[in-house]
């Protein structure tokens, strides 16, 4: 029987075969790249506020606490956006002429709350509690970035799964003493990992298997 195809269809068909493979992987990386981008996650967005609120002034060079405007991070599943009047036991007395804080004064008058836009927000899917992340000596910053380096907040990390799987993973990583977890300057120490052991251990932190369960995040 003669030959229907050349021997050349044989090096052919191989490096279709090859080269199918290299554009589905290619497409795979870009669909993973987009997926992990600013485009997607929001990550180092900043959004146009009522208020160009600074936490680099109030945190940074004035040492604000955390607990101070978010009163319920150490007791609810949410932080807790400051009421107007928290900004006004200061504003009252200080720039109390500025333009720029005038939305305030106003919201002091009328009661009416001032619309932020929201920076970070996870999808309803999903179940977050700070005091749980307070309690387990996990620090501000570990999640919100340096927010006393942002003259406008913005969202530091993904906030995606692969992101919060890497801290449910490996807890010891990332865990610090309770007394450090609202310093926006504390460093793991070089025995971080040593420590992190410790108190995983003292602070009664479930192992991997159980954090990273999905029922611990998806209820």
């Amino acid at each position: 029987m003669p030959q229907i195809f050349h021997r050349s269809f044989n090096t052919i068909s191989k490096v279709s075969i090859l080269g199918s493979l290299l554009i589905v992987g290619l497409l795979f990386w870009v669909v993973m790249v987009i997926y992990r981008s600013p485009y997607v996650s929001a990550a180092d967005t900043t959004y146009l506020q009522p208020v160009p609120f600074s936490h680099e002034h109030h945190v940074g060079r004035l040492g604000i606490d955390c607990r101070y405007c978010h009163t319920s991070v150490e007791d609810s599943s949410f932080a807790g956006i400051p009421p107007t009047k928290t900004c006004m036991n200061c504003h009252s007395q200080m720039w109390v002429g500025s333009t720029m804080l005038e939305p305030v004064r106003d919201s002091y008058r009328t009661g009416e709350s001032i619309e932020w836009q929201r920076v970070h927000n996870l999808g309803q899917f999903v179940y977050f509690d700070h005091s749980i992340h307070v309690a387990k000596g996990v620090g501000c910053v570990t999640c919100h970035g340096e927010v006393d380096k942002m003259p406008l907040m913005y969202q530091a990390n993904t906030l995606q799964m692969s992101w919060c799987l890497g801290c449910h993973r490996n807890p010891q990583d990332f865990v610090r003493p309770r007394s450090e977890v609202f310093n926006t300057h504390w460093t793991p120490q070089d025995d971080q990992a040593t420590q992190g052991e410790k108190l995983v251990d003292e602070y009664h932190i479930q192992n991997p298997q159980s954090l990273t369960s999905c029922s611990t995040c998806h209820r």
